[in-house]
This record gives C-alpha cells, sequence and structure tokens, in this order.
C-alpha cells in the first residue's frame, strides 16, 4: 500500500545490509512485543519456555545477562531485579505469606532487616533475627511456620563468614529453605549451591557491573518450581529492568576476573598492614584470622574480594573516627561498593542482640583499582587524626 511521509516516520520501508557481527552485546530497548497473528498473543511470563511476549519480561539484552550470571553461580534459572535490595524483595514476597516466619542473620544487610520489621510485619509476617555464627544451631530456632533461613556470608560491616552447609542441612531436616546474599563473592568465590542453598541472590550493581553507575539485582536458583514461583511474583510485582542497564553489566562482565584479582591482593595487603597498626584492635577481613568463621571462608571460598571492617581500640571518640574518614583523600565516603573507587564509611553499631559490642569504633572500608601504596599512604595519614 501507498503511505505519506507521515506514515512512513512510524512504518518505514528503508533497508539497512545484514549480518553486521560484533564483540559487543546488542541493547535491545522496548516495552511492546510483536506477535506473529492474533491467535499467538498471550501474557506469559516465561519467555524462555514460550519466546518472548512483553518487555517488562526482558529482552534479548536482559535474558543474556541473566544467562551470563546464571551461568558463572551454576544454576539453571536467573531473574534479574531493578537491585539488590528489590531482589531481597521479591524473594520474600514469592516464598511467604500472612503467618509465616524467617529467620535473618543478626548481620544482615540492613535494609534486608527493615523490610521484614517495618514491611512485611504489617502483613502477618514474623522475623527472628540470629547470631551469624550459630551454625547448627540454627535448628533450635526453626519453628513450624518457618518458611525462610536467611544467609549472608561474610555479614555486612561485621564480616563474619557462616558454616552454610550446617545451616543448609539443620534447614532442609526441617523442609525450610535457605537463602544467600552471595554479593561479597560476585557469584563466583563462592559456589553457594554446593553448600546446600536454594536460592542465591546478588546486588549485581556491586562487583558484576563494577563501576558504580548500575542498579541490578538477580536472584538464581536451581529448582524449577522455585523457579516458578518467583517468575509468576516478579510479573504482578512489576519490577522490570533495563536493558541500558543490563548492557552496561554484561560490559563489566568482562573485567571481572582481573577486577577482582587486583582488588584481592590489594584489600588483603592493606588488611594486613591495617592489623600491625597500634591504634588497631581488629582487622575484620575473611581472608585473616582476626575475623569470625575464618576457618568456614578457608572451606569454602575460593578467595576473597575488597571489602573489609576495620575495629579501632578503645580510645578515640565518634568524633574522632569521623575525623579519620573525613582526612581520606582517595578513600570516598559512600555506600554500593564494588566499583574501582576506594570508600570508607563509619558505622555505629550500637548493642543490638548477635552483634559485637563495637560501638562507633568500626569503619567499613570498599578497595578499589588505586596502587596499594597510595591507599597505605591515604590511611597512614589519616589515622593520625586519631590523636589530633
Amino acid at each position: 500500500m501507498s503511505k505519506t511521509w507521515k506514515t512512513k516516520l512510524i512504518h518505514s520501508d528503508a533497508k539497512v545490509p545484514e549480518g553486521y557481527r560484533s564483540l559487543t552485546t546488542p541493547t535491545f530497548r522496548g516495552s511492546t512485543t510483536l506477535f506473529p497473528s492474533a491467535s499467538a498473543v498471550n501474557d506469559t511470563w516465561d519467555q524462555e519456555r514460550v519466546g518472548y511476549t512483553y518487555g517488562l519480561y526482558g529482552t534479548p539484552t536482559v535474558l543474556e545477562l541473566a544467562a551470563r550470571v546464571c551461568e558463572l553461580e551454576s544454576g539453571t534459572h536467573t531473574l534479574l531485579t531493578p537491585g539488590g535490595q528489590a531482589a531481597i524483595s521479591l524473594i520474600d514476597l514469592a516464598f511467604l505469606q500472612s503467618g509465616d516466619h524467617m529467620l535473618i542473620p543478626a548481620s544482615a544487610y540492613y535494609p534486608n532487616r527493615k523490610l521484614a520489621t517495618r514491611l512485611l510485619s504489617r502483613f502477618g509476617i514474623s522475623t527472628d533475627f540470629y547470631d551469624p555464627t550459630i551454625g547448627a544451631g540454627i535448628a533450635e530456632l526453626i519453628q513450624q511456620n518457618t518458611r525462610l533461613v536467611w544467609c549472608e556470608s561474610p555479614g555486612s560491616i561485621t564480616m563474619e563468614i557462616q558454616d552454610l552447609p550446617a545451616i543448609a542441612a539443620a534447614a532442609h531436616e526441617q523442609n525450610v529453605r535457605v537463602v544467600l546474599d552471595n554479593t561479597w563473592s560476585a557469584g563466583v568465590l563462592l559456589d553457594a549451591f554446593s553448600h546446600g542453598v536454594d536460592i542465591t541472590m546478588q546486588a549485581l550493581t556491586k562487583y558484576i557491573a563494577g563501576h558504580s553507575d548500575v542498579l541490578l539485582g538477580s536472584i538464581t536458583v536451581r529448582d524449577d518450581a522455585l523457579h516458578q514461583r518467583l517468575g509468576a511474583a516478579q510479573q504482578v510485582i512489576g519490577c522490570a529492568v533495563s536493558p541500558d542497564d543490563c548492557s552496561l553489566a554484561l560490559r563489566g562482565l568482562k573485567t571481572l576476573a582481573v577486577r577482582l584479582a587486583a582488588i584481592e591482593s590489594s584489600a588483603l595487603a592493606i588488611a594486613i598492614w591495617l592489623s600491625g597498626r597500634p591504634e588497631i584492635e581488629r582487622v575484620l577481613h575473611p581472608a585473616l584470622a582476626s575475623c569470625p568463621g575464618h576457618e568456614f571462608w578457608k572451606r569454602d571460598f575460593l578467595g576473597s574480594s575488597g571489602v573489609f571492617s576495620l575495629v579501632f581500640k578503645p580510645g578515640p571518640t565518634e568524633q574522632q573516627v569521623y575525623a579519620f574518614v573525613d582526612a581520606l583523600q582517595l578513600f570516598k565516603i559512600g555506600y554500593s561498593w564494588g566499583g574501582v573507587t576506594s570508600l570508607a564509611v563509619a558505622y555505629n553499631l550500637g548493642r543490638l542482640p548477635g552483634r559485637p559490642a563495637y560501638d562507633y569504633r568500626i569503619v567499613r572500608l570498599n578497595i578499589g583499582l588505586e596502587a596499594t601504596s597510595d591507599l597505605i599512604a591515604d590511611l597512614e595519614q589519616a589515622l593520625h587524626k586519631l590523636s589530633a
């Protein structure tokens, strides 16, 4: 049929040569997915099984990133979310209902705790927070209505390594699923499924994307039934991810190995240097014996990444600890670690049950890709602020 120029703006007959190949994954954007016929129209979310149906469920760019993460974690299915906290929320909403109970380590990422205490509690879901070093003793905390046991290894800020096989065995004995926040290992330094975990999630925001400019999360499983529960929940919640963000994460994946190797080496050298400083009571780096659960790190992990904490000896005031962080020049102040820039954040943990009595004396570091010697020099000059 003939078309006016206005219609040609939408329905063009222009052609470009076919056969273009590139090392870069194309970025497919789109909300509307076209069907070949009226009878083919459906709203099924599982596009791996039925083909593409709607942009909400992922374009080829999104599904490629999901497949690559799944491959690295040795899973069978991976879903992507708009951030790590969205992954945590989706897991809880997919598997919990009113009257259910879950267990979360006291050392977990704080927004995970807030989700449980400030939102899920309103819908009749109860939560207990357990000592992350409890191991097989978690069996005593599992109730008849417990549905999920969350793990985070190492724990956020205080860095405890959990005895995952013991926790998983105890939970499975009572038909309870085990979920792991596996962000610290980037999904490659710890094989979660081989240690009994049922569901693993990551904030791809951190090491996978790797450059502090993307918010993404992932959920990976090996069980088809778990995948169906998660996918059905994601469909109605509507937490879509951006193909552009996925494209950036796919680019980040290509350099993950070299970034992690450089970060591991630098972080370990800095942690060892800090452990010899007179101002420091304890360095909470999983590869050091001073970190709770170090023996489980040696048993279960293939290496270490760049996030760890230091605890000052009693003496400095909270303001002096802040002054130490403020004096750092290469370490910037901010959340969302895993990028190429080193970060430092001071915390006041107070005296929460199940957490060490570090109060305001703990500072978490993220080691980036700056020269190790420069980062040590920066820490050394800032330590003088403690006595200023």
